[in-house]
């Protein structure tokens, strides 16, 4: 596995989008509430749909990527151990 981008992007947005973590949409008294620490049912839906619409656009549109380097011998095309 040398594309490392998806994964990346998957955790940062998973952890950024927790419901309650840095913000909860719909929250338990505001519409918006910030760092409360709690959740509910429609604030996990809210942020799912938030969640999946972000990776689309960041896995499918941007195409986000990062590889690993691997070093390889150009003469017989053998990955080299180090």
């Amino acid at each position: 596995m040398a594309d490392w981008g998806p994964v990346f992007v998957a955790v940062i947005l998973f952890v950024l989008l927790t419901p309650g973590l840095l913000f909860q949409l719909p929250g338990n008294r505001r519409c918006l509430e910030f760092g409360n620490f709690h959740t509910s049912a429609a604030a996990i839906i809210v942020h799912s749909v938030l969640y999946f619409g972000l990776i689309c656009v960041f896995l499918l549109a941007i195409k986000a990527f990062q590889t690993v380097a691997v070093t390889y011998d150009q003469k017989t095309r053998k990955q080299w151990k180090k």
